[in-house]
């Protein structure tokens, strides 16, 4: 059965730091797309970075990028979110996911394409003072 597991999650400070890890059973991460995607209370999923295999071609969407790094671990065996200079508006459950749909596309239309994707259980983030 093909699973993926998010971990990393907690509570943080404005301006801190947390970093996520995505990693699977059932399948090598390293041949399969992946993507992170967030929802927080009251808000639309949004997907806010994923990665290609192969070239490992990255998508970062407006409200993350310069602030958050998605990155192959050199083994292969996980997809890490570096995320810094956290916001409260950054708060939500994060997920890691892939989609069998993906094959072909760019990293930046993954991210606004979850269907038929197989999602973690998700990680929350809460970012406050």
């Amino acid at each position: 059965q093909v699973q993926l597991m998010e971990s990393g999650g907690g509570l943080v400070q404005p301006g801190g730091s947390l970093r996520l890890s995505c990693t699977a059973s059932g399948f090598a991460l390293s041949h399969y797309h992946i993507g992170w995607f967030r929802q927080a209370p009251g808000k639309e999923r949004e997907g806010i970075s994923c990665i290609t295999s192969g070239d490992g071609a990255t998508y970062y969407a407006s409200s993350v990028k310069g602030r958050f790094t998605i990155s192959r671990d050199k083994a292969g065996n996980a997809v890490v979110l570096q995320m810094n200079s956290l916001k409260p508006e950054d708060t939500a459950v994060y997920y890691c996911i892939t989609s069998a749909r993906w094959w072909g596309l760019s990293a930046g239309t993954m991210c606004s394409r979850p269907e038929g994707a197989v999602w973690g259980q998700g990680t929350q983030v809460t970012v406050s003072s």
